[in-house]
């Protein structure tokens, strides 16, 4: 092993992408509001934090102020800024 970091995700928890792209504030609240069963990928409910997310899935889900439907056109390899 080189040490090298450059490989491409291809796909990532749900809960850990929520909290990457800063729809929840935790993973921990990515996790309850994927109990909650009112999330869905693909149109279908998502029932476990640990179902993995891809490019080109889209995922809906209830935030302040409406119904979010977010396309995935990559998968973060870390969490985005507060921006």
């Amino acid at each position: 092993a080189n040490g090298s970091r450059a490989q491409a995700v291809t796909s990532l928890r749900i809960d850990r992408l929520l909290w990457f792209l800063r729809l929840a504030p935790s993973r921990g609240a990515a996790q309850k509001l994927i109990e909650t069963g009112h999330v869905r990928l693909g149109g279908q409910r998502v029932s476990k934090p640990a179902q993995p997310v891809k490019a080109g899935d889209v995922l809906t889900l209830p935030l302040r102020g409406g119904v979010r439907v977010i396309e995935i056109t990559t998968v973060p390899a870390r969490r985005g800024p507060a921006a």
